[in-house]
Parts: C-alpha cells; structure tokens; sequence
C-alpha cells in the first residue's frame, strides 16, 4: 500500500498541519495521541492542530439523560475546551464553528466560524472527521454555548420536576430507556411512562431477547411505567381545567393519556458528514473507512484524510468505548505516516477489527452489560461501566483531560 514521500523534512517554521473536524470522544482521542507522539524527545515532529467543533466545550453525550434531569449534573457534563487541561498548549488551537466544506484534493477545510458568517480556508496535511451524529433535542441539547445550555437544560429540567401529569417518553431503544430511568431516579416524585412501538424494548438493536427482557425488568424495577405496542399517533398541547397546559396523548392502539411532557426518544441519528465530498461516504451518510480508517473511496488524497467514531461505515452498536478506540488509532497512524515521510520508515498501522454487537446499558440506579461473554446486569454493573456520573470520570480520566500525561 502506497503513502507517502520520504523526502518531507518539516520544522517550527514548516509543521505538519492537522485539521480535526468534532472535538468529543474520538477528535479528542486523535488529538491527544497525535500530540503526545510528535512530542517525543527522541523523535520531535513539528505539528499543528486545529480542532472543529459547534460547541464551545466537550458535552459528555452519553451523560445527557442525567444532564437533563439533574441540574447538578447539567454544570458538569460540559467542559469549556479552554479548561481541557492536556491540549491547553501552543500548537493546538480550538475553532468554535461548522465545516461548510472540504477539498480532498487541495487539502483545504472550509470553516464557518460561531459569530461571523464569512466562511475561512484552512489548510492542512492531515484531516480527520469525528463529527459524529447529528442529534435532536431532547436526545441531546441543541445549543452550542455553555452559557445557552444551562439555560435549555435548566428549562427542560423545571418543566419535568414540576410535572403534575406524567411524564411521556417516547422510544424505547437505549436512549428512551436511559432518559427515563434517570429522570425517576433523579426526580422520583415524578411519574414517568415509557411507550415503544414494539413487543420489546432496544428492538432495533441485534441483541439476542434475553437483553432486551432484562432491559424492560430494570426498567420497570425502577419505577418506569412501560408501554410496549404503543405506537404514537398524536400528541396536542391542551389547556387543563386549573389552566395548566398539558398533552392529550393517542396511540395507534386506541389507548389515550394526559401527559405533562412529552418527550421524543426516537429520532433516528444521521451522520454529521454533508460537508465530506459524496463519494467518501455511504448513501446514508457514514464515511466509508479501511481498517486503518483511512478514507476508503477513491478520493484524491484518500490515505491523508481519516474518520473516527459513530460516522464511520463498520460494524458494532455505536459506543463511547469504541469511539476513543478509533481516535487513538486515528492519532498513531499519522504519525506513522509523519514518521515514514520525515525519517523514511516503513509505518506500522493499528487496524480496526470487527466489532460484535456489545453494549453497556445505564437504568437509574442498576445496569446491564453485554458482550462477547454474556449479560451481566445489577448495581455492581452500574458502578464498572458507569459509576455514579454516567461515565463521566472515567471518560475524563481515559482521555486524560485534566492534564496528566502517559
């Protein structure tokens, strides 16, 4: 497999220039590893990084059921980038906007930068997209400053404390589940209906039943009241007799209900990749990769240009895990390339094998867990896969974004 030239000599003045577009859990991982390895004593490459993002911090995504029933917690799950400890350093530079635009073949990024609509050409050896899913509110928030975060989330939190009526979540796969089991752990004075259109929860998902039936127990273990069969047909904003305002609910099965909140669990995800040229990516948007994540198609500079996390076209049930797994394998394989083209030797890439379907499930207070060895489920499964923050330290401390170095 062909590269790159050997005959690249770089300096302070000349520095490989890398682009990441998403700074969450995969661009993070790319960033942090390619940034360690080119600062070497021994081997020092020159390098620069600019990382993309639409918001102004890291938002632990996968916290955003806890951060949307917890204001405690909302505070902590988004981190400005400016307090990311480790990649607070002088040749990595943090861009608060969108990708509008890339250009495989003159290796240059379009950028819209937050405030200011006049679109900027960056340049750049390297590019790496970990840009993700493109999510809907309440799955996620939808804003892109910290300060408007708090604000949504401090909204949508008042709104469902102070529900009289129950409180409708609709969609039973992952996020359904996790978003109400946290909100009646959190908030148990309030009740809280799960309804899914299916026989089984996670239906979407190539989990064998016994998971999807643990699924439902834990959940209904923890207060939940589960629907299954109810498929959402309406839902309109009515004036109460006290003059509150809430929903009068129909499924298709006939059954009706009052709810205070109705929240949807059931968008489905797309990939956050229409800047990318269309022949890199699938028809539903994922970015077809090698093993090495290098670009697959036949793009100009196809082996220069790298994608990580949800966005990619492999196998496996999208996870955090796998995402900075991607990244870091993203980081060391430039490097290799940085390496072969500065020194002349021949890389040694980290491949992505295949992913069998595994998962890690977080239900109020206990959680689930499958993989290759089976299912496990309890509160000791909670305390490994997630500990009391849904992950969040760990994560942190997996990335190492206080600062300390390997």
């Amino acid at each position: 497999m062909g590269f790159h030239n050997s005959s690249n000599t770089r300096s302070a003045a000349n520095p490989y220039k890398v682009v990441i577009a998403g700074g969450c859990y995969s661009g993070l991982a790319a960033a942090i590893n390619l940034v360690e390895k080119c600062d070497t004593i021994d081997t020092p490459i020159p390098v620069e990084v600019t990382i993309v993002d639409e918001r102004d911090g890291f938002y632990h995504v996968i916290g955003s059921p806890l951060a949307l029933a917890s204001s405690s917690y909302t505070e902590k799950a988004w981190v400005a980038y400016k307090d990311i400890k480790i990649l607070q350093r002088p040749n990595v530079r943090f861009v608060h906007g969108t990708l509008d635009k890339v250009d495989c073949e003159s290796k240059t990024a379009t950028i819209v930068e937050h405030g200011n609509q006049t679109p900027q050409t960056e340049n750049y050896d390297f590019f790496v997209v970990a840009t993700g899913f493109r999510r809907v509110w309440p799955v996620v928030p939808q804003s892109t400053t910290r300060k408007e975060y708090l604000a949504e989330a401090g909204k949508h939190i008042d709104a469902v404390t102070n529900s009289k009526a129950p409180v409708l979540v609709v969609g039973g796969g992952a996020v359904g589940i996790e978003m109400a089991a946290e909100l009646k752990h959190v908030q148990p004075n309030v009740k809280v209906t799960l309804a899914h259109s299916r026989d089984k929860l996670m239906s979407a998902e190539p989990l064998p039943d016994i998971v999807k039936d643990c699924a439902y127990d834990l959940t209904v273990q923890g207060g939940v009241d589960v629907l299954l069969n109810h498929r959402l047909t309406s839902s309109n904003l009515v004036k109460n007799e006290d003059g509150t305002e809430v929903y009068e609910v129909e499924f298709s099965n006939g059954h009706k209900m009052v709810a205070s909140q109705v929240i949807m669990a059931i968008s489905r995800s797309v990939p956050s990749t229409s800047f990318l040229p269309k022949e890199s990516i699938t028809e539903d948007g994922y970015v077809k990769i090698l093993p090495t994540l290098q670009f697959s198609s036949h793009v100009p500079h196809a082996s220069s240009h790298f994608a990580v996390g949800d966005l990619i076209h492999w196998s496996g049930i999208k996870r955090c895990g796998a995402a900075m797994h991607e990244g870091k394998f993203a980081g060391l394989n430039i490097h290799q390339i940085m390496l072969q083209e500065t020194q002349g030797k021949e890389p040694t890439f980290n491949e992505l094998s295949e992913i069998p379907p595994m998962i890690g499930l977080a239900v109020g207070k206990t959680a689930l867990a499958y993989g290759t060895e089976g299912m496990s489920h309890g509160p000791q499964v909670m305390k490994v896969f997630f500990e009391d923050d849904l992950g969040f330290r760990i994560v942190w401390d997996h990335l190492r974004l206080g600062g300390t170095k390997a």
